[in-house]
């Protein structure tokens, strides 16, 4: 668990956004069907203005118009390093974020999307309890 927080810790201060960093741990807890990380994530963006529609639309993020171009790189990114035993990520997408991420924050999106997805397998398989995080408020404002 040290070293896990490390990583936060890293992640807290690294080159991506606050509110990006939120939104793509969010989206992976959905894909990986994290209760626990989607009850957190969800939470944390709320408390940093974060409006509901952009919330409970995210799962379908490529229809929908209010999502900035920067944010659609990400997600791309996210989606397809969480589901990378379905295939490698393709050069297209790779070259398509790299339009958006320059390559130190490509790293940190990386570091971000593989945090998640080993926080999300702790949750669920030592089935952390549900509805109990709250976001404090030091916390909340430290995203904007």
């Amino acid at each position: 668990m040290k070293a896990m927080m490390g990583l936060e810790i890293y992640l807290a201060k690294s080159s991506i956004e606050k509110n990006l960093l939120h939104l793509i741990k969010y989206r992976v807890s959905q894909i990986n069907g994290c209760a626990y990380c989607l009850d957190m994530h969800s939470k944390d963006l709320r408390a940093a203005g974060e409006t509901e529609q952009r919330l409970y639309v995210l799962d379908a993020w490529r229809e929908a118009p209010f999502y900035t171009e920067r944010e659609r790189a990400a997600l791309l990114w996210a989606e397809n390093l969480t589901k990378i035993t379905e295939g490698h990520v393709p050069d297209a997408v790779f070259e398509e974020v790299r339009e958006q991420f320059s390559e130190e924050e490509l790293i940190d999106l990386t570091l971000a999307v593989t945090t998640i997805n080993s926080w999300n397998c702790i949750a669920i398989s030592f089935r952390t309890e549900v509805g109990t995080y709250q976001p404090s408020s030091l916390a909340a404002h430290s995203m904007k």
